[in-house]
């Protein structure tokens, strides 16, 4: 059990250490991108952070974790959303992250090749992942490489009180109550104490751990955030109101259809409740109850971009692309033309097999990737316009992009070759193919140095 211990802390250690974004799902959903934009703007220009640069980004995953990895980015994961009571909660989390941020937390350093890597987690850092309590303290630091893992854990320890710090400074500043906070933190604290870790256990080493221990944490917090005048500041009632519909839907979306319909049964009548279960029926096979859902969702508010979404999205997704036009052309209108509800109206527009929609879609879609960097989905659909009015070097280019956006160095660089060869020289979209081309190659020769190396 020991050793069984010891393995899976390390395991935990390296697997956060290598790309946690990359070896996850990240969820791209038009309102809760929104709803985190706006729930986290406040921290971040408080925190001297340009709102144009900063983003927090969505990880389809149960556990209750976020972190940072580099650059402006903070990443939540959707287990830690469903575990929320409230979006002040998120937003004490959040300013945490953003700490890290501030401090320069996330970066390579020279210590014994483990990456400085934020983790808010479950169980508070990779010795506590390892469940066995006693054990895992103990048992990390018995490996060879105890000097390099030792400074690893030192260091973070180190991070993790000055991200708390640093944050609950930045929710003081936005004019945030810290109770979100301290509470987020009560919760980790119990989760630990339903795994059987304890801070008074004597074969703990609290040293030992990547993050100080939780009650710890809400202790030395407690003076900062109470003190503050905005300690009794009331919960943004509108915020508020949007996190419960973001929470039921991704609830809806994630979990097992019958846990969400456990949680929101047909008595009730709420938006929140009418969202999860729109999605969860919409998942297990069930078009004409998730239209049911729906409609009565697009009754109570019949001009809300996102009800009038998922409308048109269940439409779609049910063969009839057709019926789906009129919701999802409005809520592309009435979202301002939202990139992400964009590029599904572009794809029922096209789902018609109507040649008749061509230039619609053409204009949509191309609005759609000018305004969001990272759609393949939309670039797939651009190609598809293409392809269908015979303009293969376009078609070439938009498979570039997407390839590009996926990290397929092999397919943009084929692709990118094959948009120059057709396209006028010197045009905007031949010189966005040679780029594409340039630093598909650069990629390519690095991969096969990195090969090379591992011979």
């Amino acid at each position: 059990m020991r050793r069984l211990a010891t393995l899976l802390a390390l395991f935990c250690l390296s697997c956060f250490a290598a790309s946690p974004a990359m070896a996850q799902s990240i969820l791209r959903d038009a309102e809760t991108e929104a709803l985190l934009a706006d729930m986290a703007r406040p921290l971040a220009q408080a925190a001297g952070l340009s709102p144009a640069n900063f983003r927090v980004v969505l990880v389809q995953d149960k556990s209750i974790n976020a972190f940072v990895a580099g650059g402006q980015i903070v990443y939540i994961h959707t287990g830690l959303l469903d575990a929320a009571d409230t979006a002040n909660e998120v937003q004490g989390v959040i300013a945490h992250e953003i700490g890290h941020i501030v401090g320069g937390h996330a970066v390579m350093q020279n210590d014994g090749g483990y990456t400085k890597i934020s983790i808010l987690s479950l169980l508070l850092g990779a010795a506590a992942m390892a469940a066995g309590a006693g054990d895992a303290g103990a048992g990390i630091l018995m490996m060879g490489q105890r000097a390099a893992i030792g400074k690893y854990l030192a260091f973070s320890r180190v991070q993790e009180s000055s991200a708390d710090a640093a944050g609950s400074r930045f929710l003081i500043t936005a004019g945030m109550s810290g109770r979100g906070m301290l509470s987020f933190f009560d919760k980790l604290t119990a989760e630990m104490h339903r795994y059987g870790y304890y801070t008074t256990d004597p074969e703990v080493d609290p040293f030992a751990q990547t993050h100080p221990m939780s009650a710890e944490r809400v202790e030395t917090l407690k003076a900062d955030l109470q003190k503050a005048p905005t300690w009794t500041k009331p919960l943004d009632p509108a915020i508020e109101a949007r996190f419960k519909r973001v929470q039921a839907k991704l609830r809806g979306y994630v979990n097992e259809p019958e846990a969400t319909l456990r949680l929101y049964p047909p008595s009730n009548n709420s938006v929140a409740a009418h969202y999860a279960r729109a999605y969860a029926y919409h998942k297990s096979g069930y078009p004409d109850q998730a239209a049911a859902e729906t409609a009565a969702l697009v009754k109570s508010d019949p001009h809300d971009p996102y009800f009038l979404e998922l409308e048109g999205q269940i439409l779609l997704e049910s063969g009839k692309p057709a019926e789906a036009l009129a919701p999802l052309r409005e809520a592309t209108q009435r979202s301002n033309n939202q990139p992400l509800i964009a590029a599904t109206f572009g794809h029922a527009l096209l789902a018609t097999e109507d040649d008749s929609h061509l230039a619609e879609a053409e204009a949509i879609l191309r609005q759609a990737v000018a305004r969001d960097k990272e759609n393949p989905f939309a670039w797939m659909q651009l190609g598809t316009v293409y392809e269908r009015k015979g303009d293969e070097p376009r078609t070439a280019l938009a498979t570039a992009e997407r390839a590009n956006m996926m990290g397929d160095a092999r397919t943009a660089l084929v692709s990118a070759r094959s948009a120059m060869a057709g396209l006028p020289q010197g045009s905007s979209d031949w010189v966005r193919a040679q780029d594409i081309m340039m630093v598909s190659q650069t990629a390519m020769e690095e991969e096969k140095r990195k090969g090379r190396r591992l011979q």
